[in-house]
């Protein structure tokens, strides 16, 4: 199989090829921009070339008694998904990643969702739509569930490139496409914060709400909320643009939650409950502030701690929304099937 990916910066154009299931197992992260684990991934194939299209991202269910419900809907989805922003695809690529359980090898994950992967492909040829290629990601491996060449494809698995030394790997770094972890780690950056500073961030937050409702019920007019609310995030967002963070994860997110006091993290997450107020916020995902956006809502969805837990909706959203325009690129890949 053989696939092309066209990375563009102003006025340059560059066009690369990926000749192998080892290359397509190493280009997901640049797909997805992270490392999708627990998960499967489905792609689109677009033309006779077979352009990468629309994607998909789904945790592997649990209960094998849901996987012929949610192979249905995954293909259902991707097809009609496809079909609403661009053309049908003629052929879609699909990739599970699992990390092996205790007591599992990586080759036992591969055996065990065989039948998942098997209806997937059954659920997709149903719509007229062939899996052209489907990869097991698990434990530094991968194995192909459609490639029956022992010689490409052997049985105990293909191990996976070296992080960085791929063509999609260069032509990434030259498009500016980050892999921001895995998923674990993603999700980790915004769990609540620990003891004690989740006990003094829900007093700040009980405080903030005792001084909001009697105003609101005084007749405080909701305008002029949704302003306070606004400039007083505008001016914690400049805070976080001016003083940008080092270090790794753990080193950032240190970084950010020094940069907000506890009362004004009450204030702006009990303000962007508001529609409006939260409607204006998401504007400042364009531009130079995206970055900064981003990392001043996951510091706010972390302050959402104890009874609260429920305003982080809020944050996460804009979060979400945000990282998805920050992470646009112009990373067009092509897959077209070799002789």
């Amino acid at each position: 199989m053989s696939n092309h990916s066209e990375a563009s910066r102003p006025s340059v154009d560059e066009q690369i090829t990926l000749r192998s299931p080892a290359e397509l197992a190493d280009a997901l992260p640049y797909l997805m921009g992270f490392h999708p684990t627990d998960s499967v991934v489905m792609v689109g194939l677009h033309g006779a070339r077979g352009r990468f299209g629309g994607r998909l991202r789904l945790g592997i269910p649990l209960s094998s008694e849901e996987w012929p419900d949610v192979c249905d809907q995954l293909a259902e989805c991707l097809v009609a998904g496809s079909r609403r922003r661009a053309d049908r695809p003629e052929g879609i690529l699909v990739f599970l990643c699992q990390d092996p359980g205790q007591g599992e090898s990586a080759q036992d994950v591969m055996e065990r969702l065989r039948p998942f992967v098997q209806r997937l492909r059954t659920a997709c040829g149903g719509l007229e739509v062939p899996v052209l290629e489907a990869l097991c990601i698990s434990g530094g491996r991968f194995w192909s569930y459609v490639c029956p060449d022992q010689r490409c494809c052997p049985p105990d698995g293909t191990p996976l490139t070296l992080p960085g030394t791929s063509v999609i790997a260069a032509a990434a770094a030259y498009a500016g496409l980050q892999v921001r972890g895995t998923l674990r780690e993603m999700e980790a950056r915004f769990d609540p914060l620990p003891a004690p500073h989740a006990e003094e961030q829900e007093l700040a937050l009980d405080t903030a709400s005792m001084e909001l409702v009697p105003r609101i019920l005084g007749g405080a007019n909701a305008e002029t909320v949704r302003g306070e609310t606004l400039d007083l995030a505008g001016r914690v967002l400049g805070r976080f643009r001016a003083a940008p963070p080092t270090g790794g994860r753990y080193e950032s997110d240190a970084h950010d939650d020094a940069l907000i006091a506890h009362d004004e993290a009450a204030a702006i997450i009990l303000g962007i409950q508001d529609r409006q107020a939260r409607d204006r916020a998401a504007e400042w995902m364009e531009g130079p502030p995206g970055e900064a956006a981003l990392r001043l809502w996951r510091a706010l969805a972390r302050r959402c701690v104890g009874s609260y837990g429920d305003y982080a909706a809020a944050p996460l959203t804009l979060a979400g929304w945000v990282a998805w325009s920050v992470n646009c690129t112009n990373l067009v890949i092509h897959s077209t099937r070799g002789p």
